[in-house]
């Protein structure tokens, strides 16, 4: 006899995100347990997973798939031994925070990326300081056929800004931090946050970084070598795309690769329109197809 579906579903649901603005889901599940989670993957396959919402833009037509929120599989362990067991939806900055006080070092070379757990192992989210990926130590997944997995995480092949999962949903992962002193940790965090306030519109309604640093397929003088991984901020800066607005949407005057928005008055499809434009600039100018870091759901 098939297990009765015990998980909540809201219907015609806000679908929370950094930009504030954008469609609702048709269906939205917050599972609270692992096996919730499974009746949610049973219920719809194609199901989108929602952590904090940062890198997310929900197009204005909404979702059609069923959304499950991991805001309720949030539990945290964090050991002496520098061993740290995150559920995927713990908070990344919060997480950040507590290791730092207890003296764990590794994570503070994330500070500054607004993420959950999962969102930041499933993009393999990172910076100038170090990647999800640097201290990760084992991930348990549940698959679209409902199966769960704990393996090493050397066993996914991570990747810039992709964490190798291939659909698979993080549940749970495993960081190995080191040992060190409070004060030390806590003062790399705020000089890693110190830097990225001074270029990054970190109080701005946006989602981070927009596009992904791309790498050149060509030698461009002034700007880098072939092979080479170069600024897409740089790029759309040089293109002259820091006074492009779009409705409520606008590249930020700080920092190029940032789109901001006036949540009163910015539609989604004000920022997907931008990101076009800013695209097509940079191929114009460089002959570079910039790809996408923030992720676009639903209809346009």
């Amino acid at each position: 006899m098939p297990e009765t579906l015990q998980v909540d579903i809201e219907h015609d649901a806000a679908i929370e995100t950094w930009f504030g603005i954008g469609g609702k889901a048709d269906r939205l599940a917050r599972p609270a347990s692992v096996e919730e989670l499974r009746q949610c993957v049973a219920l719809d396959p194609d199901l989108r997973v929602l952590g904090e919402g940062a890198n997310l833009l929900v197009a204005d037509g909404g979702v059609r798939e069923l959304v499950a929120s991991m805001e309720r599989l949030s539990e945290v362990s964090i050991g002496e031994d520098g061993v740290v067991c995150a559920q995927a939806g713990a908070d990344l900055m919060r997480l950040i925070n507590d290791t730092a006080r207890a003296g764990l070092s590794g994570l503070h070379t994330l500070a500054g990326l607004p993420a959950s757990i999962g969102g930041a192992v499933a993009m393999n989210a990172g910076g100038a300081f170090g990647n999800t990926f640097d201290h990760l130590r084992e991930i348990t997944t549940l698959d679209r056929d409902g199966n769960l997995r704990t393996e090493p995480a050397s066993a996914f092949d991570a990747q810039y800004r992709d964490g190798g999962l291939n659909g698979r949903i993080v549940v749970e992962v495993v960081f190995q931090l080191t040992p060190d002193e409070p004060v030390e940790v806590r003062q790399r965090v705020k000089d890693i946050m110190a830097k990225k306030k001074a270029s990054q519109p970190l109080a701005a309604d946006s989602a981070g970084c927009v596009f992904k640093n791309p790498t050149l397929s060509t030698d461009l003088q002034g700007i880098g070598e072939a092979r080479q991984r170069v600024s897409a901020g740089m790029l759309i800066d040089r293109a002259g795309c820091k006074t492009l607005t779009r409705g409520g949407a606008s590249v930020s005057e700080r920092h190029a690769n940032f789109v901001v928005v006036d949540k009163k008055t910015a539609r989604a499809a004000d920022v997907i329109e931008l990101i076009d434009a800013v695209r097509r600039r940079v191929d114009a100018a460089f002959g570079v197809q910039l790809e996408t870091e923030v992720v676009i759901w639903g209809e346009r």
